[in-house]
Parts: C-alpha cells; structure tokens; sequence
C-alpha cells in the first residue's frame, strides 16, 4: 500500500490505540522474551516464573530475566509465525518518535496479538527501522536508516570480499587488492603482531614458520624477504641523526707513523690501525668518544642498538653512517684517532701503556695483500710481536677451536658464499686486538677506572688437550661458556688471558664505546661514569647485542639455504664430527653448515661424506641431503 493511499487508515488505526502499561502483569501462557527468544509462561510463582522456550526446555527463571511481549493467553509457540501488515508504513509514520510494542503492533498489522508482538520485536532486534525495548521502542529516522543500510551493505560486500580471498589462498593465489589482509599474516611472520586471523580462519597452526611459508607458496614473499631482523626487534634503517663536527683539541701528530689498517676486502667500518715505532707498538682506534660523549642523543641512540648489525644483505650501523665516514681510519687523508702506545720489552710484553688523541694517516690493506707483505717491515716485525702473544696466550690455556668460516654476500638478488682464507695477516690483527685489550684493562686497573671487563669462565667439561680434528673441534666448542661483561676485572678462559677488555671496535660495539669514552674522561679530568651507571649501561646493552647475534646467525642460515635453492643441484662434502643414535651430524665446511643424515654403515668420524642436495625448507630454516658416491 503506498503512503498516500494508507495514511488516514492507519491513522484511524493509531487512534484506537489502548496502550498495554508496564504494570500489566505476568501470566501463565503470557507471550515473554528470554534471552532475545520467545518464551511460553507455565507457572508464575511470587519470586521465580517457569517458562517454556521455543525449544521446548523447562526453565525456572527470575522475574528481571523475561520482558513481556504480550499478556496471551499463548497455547503454543509454533504458531507465532510472521504477521503481515504494514510495518514499514508504520515506521514512516512514527520516525523519530518513541511507542510501545502493543501501539506499533497496532498501527502496522490491525491488532496486537501474539504473532503481530513477536513480529515487532524481530523487527525491532533487527536494528534497521527500530530499537529499543518491548515498553520503548524508537523509530529511527529516515537519515539513521540510510546509514545503517550503508553500513550493512558495506559489511555485506567485506564479507564477500573476504570469502573470495580465503578462496584465493586456498587455491594457492591472491590479488593485489589482497594486501589489506595478507598484511596480517606478514606483520605476525615478522613477529610484529601476536597472531594471525588469516592463518587461524584457514585452519592452520599460528606460527611464524607457518606464517612465512604461506606468503612464500602464494607468491606475496619471494625467497629473498629476509624476516629476521625484525623478528628479533633490531634495528634494519639508518637512525637518520645528525652529527656535529670534529670538537676542537689537541692532538698529537702522529702521522710520521706507517700506519695499516687491514681489513677485508670491501669492510665499509675501519675502525683499527697499527704501526710501529722502534720498540713502541701502536694500535690506533678511531677516536668515537670524542664525538659521541656519554648522555649524548648518539650515545643514548648507540646504547639502544648495541653493535652494528651485519647481514649479507648489507650492513645497519649502530652510529649513523655519517660518523663512520668522519672517523672510519683511513676514509679521510688525515684520520683522528685514540692512539694506544704499547712500550714493548725483547719478549713483547707490554710495561708502560700511553693513550693519547691524535691525527694519523693510514694506508689501507686487505688481508690478502697484507698476506704477500708480511716478510717486510713493519709486518714482518709486528708478525713477530703477534706470535709471541700468542705463544703466550696458549701458554696460559688458550682454547683454540679452528672451525670453517665463510662470508656470505647478497649481490643483486644472487647469495655470494665463500670460505675465509686461513691468512697469517688476520692472526696478526687479532693478536694486536687482544694484546691492546690486556693492556687497556690493566691500565684501567691501576688507575681505578670503572669500564666492562670481559671474562669468560673455564668450559663446561674439562679439556684434556688442545683439538686438532674437525670433530674435535666441534665437540669443543659446545663446551664452550659465552663470554660476559663485569665492572669487575676476571680471566678470559678462551682467550687464555687473566684480564681483557674489548676496546678496539666504538663504531661497532656499544661496550667498546663506553671504554673509550672512560678513558677520554679519565685523560681530561672530568667525571667519569660510576658502577651503577656502568652496570646500567651493560644491562641496557646486553638484551639488545643478544638479539642483534641472534638475528645476524639466523640470517646467515637465511641466505645459506637461498643459496641452496638458488643452486638447486648443488653438490659437495661434508665431514662427520658427531654421531647421535642412528643420525651422523654432518659439518659441510663449504657453507659453514651442519646437517643430519640417517646412516645404515658405521663411519668413523672425521670420514668424508658426499652430499647432494635433496630439499630445503625455508621457513623452517631446514636444509636435507642425501649421500651420493
């Protein structure tokens, strides 16, 4: 019936209204709403009525638990049905305005009854036209109707667009208009969210390997997406900070002095030099605490991140680059530094440390050309420094584990692994390192300077005798205790030293940092930190260095089983260095990988095994191979 053809009936209608009061009381065979559904009235007693659901149950219920829809009398629930009238004629009528159930019932189908009652409220629930309770309901307005079916048929129309995307995974495909929801399964891959609603609606195990492996079999991460930076909570974008200039002080020119700063080919961080002068070793440092002094926005930024993060894809520096291209040794034709002076007796062994600020000029050398050098001077001199510190060390119960290492590279897409060279330059660097760490804590010691010591404890197991095999070597090193920091001096075990502090690396490790900025507080005089701020500064540090290690092994397996399945036909050796059961763990020295393989024949170990490989599963970070030969 059209409006103007139905108002004056329905006002006639409205006009005869005798409206139902909120006193009208409950009955047996009352018409009442119980949880949103019809109820029959059985019995009705002075604090508890019994009714009769639709369902057919018996229920004792309190009187505040049902609203009265109609006083009946109502024999059966099955024949409520739907009335038919005029109810959207009736909400034209009354839009805006509040009535009761008995006069809306009236005023759309002719006569309040059971049937006419229930239909309201179903209309009234529904939430279009109506609200509100049985004693009060509202008609919405023309306006709040319009929102509310735009509102409906945006919620129809996302979950049909939803249906269809859960279709499209289940076929092993998206669209890109998909993005809005597969953002949810990579945030929780990239452990930036608890869970993931996509992965629970397609019935599968909420984890962040179930989670990478899905947007890899659909095609939304390729192989190269590398999740574990973010995973682990690192930093991965340059922090973007501004530096200052160089302040101004005095330094002493030392740039008579040959110094070499070797390093790996392509190292974009130099941050150590050596030279020598008569009887003097000098290990020059790049002087980082003379730009970033303890408290300041790079220091606090520094302590936040703990040490550079190195990944095959590309470095992320704990400094902004900025820094490193200012103070990097040799990036610039005269370098500042913190120059540590090491006064040197006829068996190499430190009696008087000098640390002074300095300008210095430095050549650059890679290990493999330092490698043709060493039987010239200065090389071959401070060769010979380095080898009796290190006779010294392994006098002292250095534990010296000789395991395969490689360097793994991302160029252009394609994973780059090679192994380390054994040079004799690299020893000869890293004795000069440990030599200068010796000195610098003895130093700190005898002038009652607070700095992180690092110590390790003896390993877990005894040690009868230094390992020579691969085996050996493997099996030593899970004996091996992790080092830690202390304000307290303490032996390193490993290193075979009675006291060590690393001091060598402040554009690459937070703690080296706080050691430099100590002893430039120390060499002008002004405060230094004490116990408590040190301590603070290690525990701050520790988590974060943790998770920065952490996320630099994981990507390392990241980008070894890329390679992989960038070479699938891969074939190569390995080397059995631990029987577990009926499974032999196999070192394969070529990519610094170990694996397991089930064997049917009794190896010794050590033995040579060929492998191919067989699959990799990147999300699980899983690499399987099969013996061939």
């Amino acid at each position: 019936m059209a409006l103007r053809d139905c108002q004056g009936a329905c006002q006639k209608i409205y006009s005869k209204i005798t409206l139902m009061t909120p006193e009208t009381p409950l009955r047996p065979n009352s018409l009442v709403l119980y949880k949103n559904q019809p109820s029959r009235i059985t019995r009705v007693g002075p604090k508890k009525i019994e009714i009769r659901t639709a369902d057919g149950q018996s229920l004792s219920v309190r009187l505040k638990d049902v609203q009265l829809l109609h006083p009946g009398p109502v024999e059966s629930l099955k024949g409520l049905g739907q009335a038919t009238g005029e109810l959207g004629t009736a909400w034209e009528l009354l839009a805006g305005e509040v009535t009761h159930i008995a006069d809306l019932a009236e005023l759309a189908f002719g006569e309040y009854t059971p049937t006419t009652a229930w239909t309201v409220w179903q209309a009234t629930a529904d939430g279009l036209y109506f609200s509100g309770q049985p004693e009060e309901i509202r008609a919405h307005t023309a306006e709040e109707v319009a929102n509310e079916q735009a509102a409906r048929q945006a919620k129809e129309a996302a979950a049909k667009a939803w249906t269809e995307f859960v279709d499209r995974l289940a076929a092993g495909t998206f669209y890109p208009d998909d993005n809005a929801y597969l953002e949810d399964v990579a945030a929780f891959a990239l452990g930036q969210r608890k869970g993931s609603h996509v992965l629970d609606v397609l019935g599968r195990t909420a984890t962040q390997e179930n989670a990478h492996a899905l947007l890899l079999d659909i095609g939304y991460w390729d192989v190269t997406k590398n999740p574990y930076p973010l995973r682990a909570g690192v930093a991965t974008v340059d922090s973007g900070l501004t530096i200052s200039p160089l302040p101004e002080e005095e330094r002493r020119d030392l740039t008579h002095l040959f110094c070499l700063a070797i390093d790996d080919a392509g190292t974009q961080d130099p941050d150590d030099a050596i030279s020598l002068e008569g009887n003097k070793l000098w290990v020059h440092i790049a002087d980082v605490g003379a730009l970033v002094p303890a408290g300041s926005p790079l220091d606090l930024m520094a302590r936040s991140r703990g040490a550079n993060l190195y990944l095959p894809e590309g470095t992320v520096t704990m400094l902004p680059r900025a820094v490193t291209e200012q103070l990097g040794l040799g990036l610039q034709e005269v370098s500042p530094a913190l120059s540590f002076g090491l006064e040197l007796n006829a068996e190499g062994e430190v009696f008087e440390l000098e640390i002074v600020p300095s300008w210095i000029k430095v050549r650059r050398l890679s290990y493999t050309e330092a490698e043709g050098l060493l039987e010239e001077e200065p090389l071959r001199s401070l060769h010979h420094i380095a080898r009796q510190y290190e006779a010294r060390r392994t006098a002292n119960g250095a534990i010296n584990i000789d395991l395969p290492e490689v360097k793994i590279r991302v160029v252009d897409g394609q994973v780059v692994i090679k192994q380390l060279a054994r040079h004799q330059s690299r020893d000869l660097v890293r004795e000069m390192m440990l030599l200068t760490g010796a000195a610098v804590g003895q130093y700190a010691v005898d002038k009652g300077i607070t700095i992180p010591f690092t110590s390790q404890e003896a390993p877990v197991e005894a040690i009868a005798e230094q390992a020579t095999s691969l085996s050996e070597m493997f099996a030593l090193r899970r004996t091996m205790r992790p080092s830690q920091q202390s304000a307290n001096p303490g032996p390193h075990t490993g290193l075979g030293m009675d006291i060590y502090v690393q001091a060598t690396s402040p554009l690459r490790r937070y703690l080296d940092l706080v050691v430099h900025q100590q002893l430039r507080a120390h060499l002008a005089g002004t405060q230094l930190l004490d116990g408590q701020e040190l301590i603070e500064r290690m525990g701050a540090t520790g988590a974060i260095s943790s998770s920065v290690r952490w996320a630099e092994r994981r990507s390392n397996e990241h980008w070894t089983l890329v390679y992989l399945l960038q070479n699938p036909d891969w074939q190569g050796e390995g080397f059995l260095v631990e029987k577990r059961g009926r499974r032999d763990v196999i070192l394969i020295p070529d990519l610094d990988l170990q694996t397991n393989i089930y064997q049917k024949r009794d190896l010794p170990l050590d033995d040579r095994v060929q492998l191919a490989l067989r699959e990799v599963n990147l999300p699980l970070l899983e690499a399987h191979f099969r013996e061939v030969g």
